[in-house]
């Protein structure tokens, strides 16, 4: 009798242990991109002649890194913990940005802010909001991003404009947040050739 509840504890207290140790499996980190739009060469530019140097965006209110936030009111933001950005966003939306002025052809070249050529223009940008934004039923993918064009070899500001998008999304989860804010990208990049070329 002794032994038989001796092997029960002994099973009891195994299975307790062991128990701890067994966890459910975790969902999938997913990470996501956004596409690069298709652009149309500019038929005219006044900036034909000019070298374009594109800074690295800066994000006044979150980190431009590869998380991908959400927020439920102006005061309440969180982070996905199984979704995240391929690359930094600031360095995603660099890409984009470049890669659509280089299909544009409103400069003679585009260059990354790294580059040490020198160029006649820069143009640098800040990032306001890149967000999920779930206000009760409603979501959106927010972007509001801020471009200035400056005269390098001046220093001085040629112009500046802010660009505002809400999308409202499919879903609310990540990646109904990344199909809007790709649709948010794709409208800011024709929104600023159109400004860049008059």
């Amino acid at each position: 009798m002794m032994k038989k509840c001796c092997s029960i504890l002994l099973l009891t207290v195994a299975t307790m242990l062991l128990s701890g140790c067994i966890q459910a499996p975790l969902p999938p980190i997913i990470h996501y991109t956004l596409n690069t739009p298709e652009v149309q060469p500019a038929a005219h530019s006044p900036y034909k002649d000019l070298v374009l140097q594109v800074d690295y965006p800066q994000s006044l209110t979150l980190p431009a890194g590869e998380r991908l936030y959400f927020s439920y009111s102006a005061m309440e933001r969180g982070m996905y913990q199984n979704a995240y950005w391929a690359t930094a966003v600031g360095r995603m939306l660099q890409a984009a940005i470049i890669t659509s002025l280089e299909r544009a052809k409103i400069f003679k070249a585009v260059l990354p802010y790294s580059s040490e050529a020198d160029a006649n223009i820069r143009l640098e940008s800040t990032i306001y909001d890149l967000s999920h934004h779930v206000r009760g039923k409603n979501s959106y993918a927010v972007l509001s991003i801020g471009f200035t064009l400056i005269d390098a070899e001046r220093g001085t500001v040629i112009r500046t404009k802010r660009f505002s998008y809400k999308v409202a999304t499919a879903t609310i989860d990540a990646k109904g947040y990344v199909e809007a804010m790709d649709q948010a990208l794709s409208q800011m990049i024709r929104d600023l050739i159109f400004w860049l070329q008059k």
